[in-house]
C-alpha cells in the first residue's frame, strides 16, 4: 500500500501505485533517448492488443463526431493537431525519469505528435490514438442526463485522446493528450482545452508528485500561436460567481502520463451493460477490463496463479488501500479534487483528473473552488466522496463473482470495512502532521476548531507549528485576522498540551524534521498561477518555469527572494475573486 505521507526527496521510488508491472526489456537504459525514432521502439500497446475496440469504429481513426457507443473498450481516435504549434514547457523530472533527452521536448517529430500530429508517427507506433467511454455515477447514483443521447452510450473521452503506451526502463506508461480535438465522446464540443487550463493540469500534476502524492504525470505543454478557442471566463477584477464574459484563448495540448487511464467509472460502464444484458458479450467485456485493471497496475501484488475470482477480490482489497491513503494524502496537503465523481476516480489508486482542483489556503472544512461542485465535493467531504466511489467500483466488480458465494462474502467484507480504514488514515495522517507517534482524536478535534476560529492559512500554519515553537507569536504568522485574548488563551492552552506530548515521546529537533517532511513549506496559490498562464498567453513562459521550480521543491526551504513570493498569506483583494478563489471548469 502507498504511504500516506512518502518523502519528498527528489529521485524517491515511485510509489506502488505507479509502478504497475516490470516488464522484461532488454533494452539498454543507460544511454538517454535522443532521437524520435528511438522513442518509438519504447511502443508497446497493451489495451489495444488485450481489449476489444469499438466494432463500429472506422479503421482510419477519422471518427470525430458525437455518436452512441454500444460495445468495445475503446474507439481508435486520430487526434486533431495544433497549428502553429509551440513549446512552453516540459517535465524535466519525468523526462529523466523515462531515459529522454530534454532535448527531444524541441525535437521536430515529438514535438507534432505531442501537439496532435500523429501522421508523424514511425513503426511500431500505432497511427491512430484511443478514447474511452466510461459511466457516472455521483455519490452513489447513476446518471445518464450528462450523455447527448440519454443513454449514457455518448459520455467518456470527449477530449482525452491516448496516443502511445510504452515501456521504458521496464517500466509500462501510457500517455494522453488533454485537448487533442473531438471524439465520438465530445458531445458537440470542440475537443479542445485552452492555456489557461493546461498550464494548470501541467504544473499541478508535477506539483502533487514532488508533495509524495500518487498522482498521473505532467510530460509536455505546447500552445497554437494560430488557433483560439472561446470560453466562459471572468472579467478583471470579477467578484462574479459565475463567469461573466466570453474570452478567446490560445488552444493548447498538454500530455499526461500514468500507468493507466482506467477509472471507476469504466467498470461502471461495462458493469451496467452487463446488468441489463446490452448485447452478449456484455459480461465477458466487464471480465476483461477488470483483468486488464490487474495487469495495468496490480500484478506486482496480485498472484496470476491464483483463481480470478481471488485475484478479484484481492484487487478490491488493494484498491480500497490505495484511495483511503490517496485520500488521506490529499487532505494532508490541502487539496480538494472539487469534482470526484466515479469517472474523476483513477482505478489504480492515483490522483487523475485536474480540472476544477484547488488547495485550501485559508482553512475552511467547506473549502470548494468549483462553482458547479457544492459541498458534497468539499474539502472535508473527501473521504465521504471516496466511499461512495468504492461503492460504485465494489457493485461492479461484484458482478463477476455472483456464482461463487465465498468470494462474494470476503468481497463485502472489505467493502464493509472501508469507513474503519479510512477513519485510520485520516488519524495516522494528522498524527504525522503534528508529529504524534500515535493518534489523538481529541487533540486534533480541539486544534481544527480553534483553526477555524481563527481564520488561519492551511500551509503556513502547519509549517511554523513544525517549528514546535514555545511562544503563540509564531503561529500568529498564519492568521489572516487579529486573534481576541479569549482566543489566544485557547490557543496556548493547546499548544501547551501538544508540546507537553511530543516531549514525552521524544527529540523535539527530530520531530521537527520529521513534521517538515509531511507539511510542505510552499502549496499552490492560485493567485500567483493566474498570472503564470497570463503570461504564457502573451508567449512569455517565464512564471510557468518560475513555478515549476518552486513546486519541484515544496518542503525544502528556498531563498529568501522565493520566500517572499511564494510564502505569504492570500492578499485581501483575491478574496472573492472570480477566476482566484472560485472558477468554473471553463477548460
Amino acid at each position: 500500500m502507498v504511504s500516506s505521507a512518502p518523502g519528498p526527496c527528489p529521485g524517491r521510488a515511485l510509489p506502488e501505485s505507479l509502478v504497475p508491472t516490470a516488464v522484461p526489456t532488454t533494452a539498454s537504459t543507460s544511454v538517454p533517448t535522443t532521437t524520435f525514432a528511438e522513442f518509438a521502439q519504447r511502443a508497446d500497446y497493451s489495451l489495444l492488443d488485450s481489449l476489444q475496440a469499438d466494432p463500429q469504429a472506422t479503421g482510419d481513426g477519422l471518427d470525430h463526431r458525437p455518436r452512441q457507443v454500444f460495445s468495445g473498450h475503446y474507439v481508435p481516435v486520430a487526434p486533431t493537431p495544433l497549428p502553429a504549434p509551440e513549446y512552453v514547457a516540459h517535465s524535466h523530472t519525468l523526462f529523466r525519469e523515462l531515459g529522454l533527452s530534454d532535448a527531444l521536448a524541441h525535437d521536430e517529430p515529438f514535438t507534432r505528435l505531442f501537439s496532435g500530429d500523429i501522421s508523424v508517427v514511425p513503426e511500431p507506433m500505432r497511427p491512430f490514438g484511443w478514447a474511452t467511454g466510461y459511466a457516472l455515477s455521483i455519490y452513489g447514483t447513476e446518471y445518464i442526463q450528462q450523455c447527448p443521447f440519454g443513454t449514457g452510450n455518448g459520455y467518456g473521452d470527449g477530449r482525452a485522446i491516448s496516443v502511445f503506451e510504452g515501456v521504458f526502463k521496464g517500466m509500462r506508461w501510457e500517455m494522453q493528450l488533454k485537448g487533442g480535438g473531438p471524439t465520438p465522446y465530445c458531445r458537440g464540443a470542440d475537443g479542445r482545452a485552452v492555456l489557461r487550463s493546461s498550464v494548470r493540469e501541467f504544473l499541478a500534476q508535477e506539483f502533487m508528485h514532488a508533495l509524495g502524492v500518487p498522482t498521473s504525470r505532467s510530460l509536455t505543454l505546447y500552445v497554437s500561436r494560430s488557433e483560439t478557442v472561446r470560453r466562459p471566463w471572468y472579467s478583471p477584477n470579477s467578484r462574479s460567481f459565475d463567469p461573466d464574459i466570453l474570452v478567446d484563448n490560445p488552444a493548447a495540448i498538454t500530455t499526461r502520463v500514468a500507468p493507466s487511464f482506467l477509472r471507476v467509472g469504466q467498470l461502471e460502464l461495462f458493469a451496467r451493460r452487463a446488468r441489463s444484458n446490452a448485447h452478449p458479450g456484455a459480461l465477458n467485456e466487464l471480465r476483461m477490463i477488470a483483468a486488464h485493471l490487474i495487469e495495468r497496475n496490480y500484478r506486482p501484488e496480485i498472484d496470476p496463479g491464483r483463481d480470478f475470482a481471488d485475484q478479484v477480490v484481492e484487487l478490491a482489497a488493494l484498491f480500497r488501500g490505495r484511495l483511503t491513503s490517496l485520500v488521506a494524502n490529499w487532505m494532508r496537503v490541502g487539496y480538494c479534487q472539487g469534482n470526484f465523481n466515479s469517472d474523476n476516480c483513477a482505478a489504480g489508486g492515483y490522483t487523475l483528473d485536474y480540472g476544477p482542483f484547488g488547495f485550501c489556503e485559508l482553512f475552511d472544512p467547506r473549502f470548494q473552488p468549483w462553482t458547479g461542485g457544492g459541498e458534497h465535493f468539499c474539502f472535508f467531504n473527501q473521504p465521504a466522496a471516496a466511499e461512495a466511489n468504492y461503492q460504485m467500483f465494489w457493485a461492479a466488480i461484484r458482478l463477476l463473482l455472483e456464482s461463487n458465494s465465498q468470494a462474494l462474502a470476503r468481497l463485502d467484507a472489505i467493502r464493509d470495512g472501508f469507513a474503519e480504514v479510512m477513519a485510520q488514515e485520516m488519524e495516522a495522517m494528522w498524527a504525522r502532521k503534528l508529529g504524534l507517534s500515535s493518534p489523538d482524536t481529541a487533540l486534533v478535534q480541539d486544534l481544527l476548531q480553534l483553526m477555524i476560529l481563527s481564520r488561519l492559512d492551511y500551509t503556513i500554519f502547519f509549517r511554523r507549528l513544525s517549528d514546535i515553537p514555545e511562544e503563540l507569536a509564531h503561529l500568529k504568522e498564519s492568521f489572516y485576522v487579529p486573534s481576541s485574548e479569549e482566543l489566544d488563551a485557547q490557543w496556548i492552552q493547546w499548544l501547551q498540551r501538544w508540546r507537553e506530548r511530543i516531549t514525552a515521546e521524544g527529540d523535539i529537533q527530530a520531530t521537527s524534521q520529521a513534521m517538515k517532511r509531511v507539511n510542505p513549506k510552499f502549496t499552490w496559490r492560485e493567485w500567483l498561477v493566474a498570472p503564470a498562464y497570463e503570461k504564457a498567453a502573451q508567449g512569455d513562459p517565464s512564471l510557468v518555469k518560475a513555478l515549476q521550480e518552486v513546486f519541484s521543491h515544496p518542503y525544502e526551504e528556498q531563498s529568501a527572494e522565493v520566500e517572499a513570493i511564494y510564502d505569504r498569506l492570500k492578499p485581501r483583494e483575491f478574496f472573492n475573486a472570480g477566476g482566484v478563489s472560485h472558477y468554473s471548469c471553463s477548460s
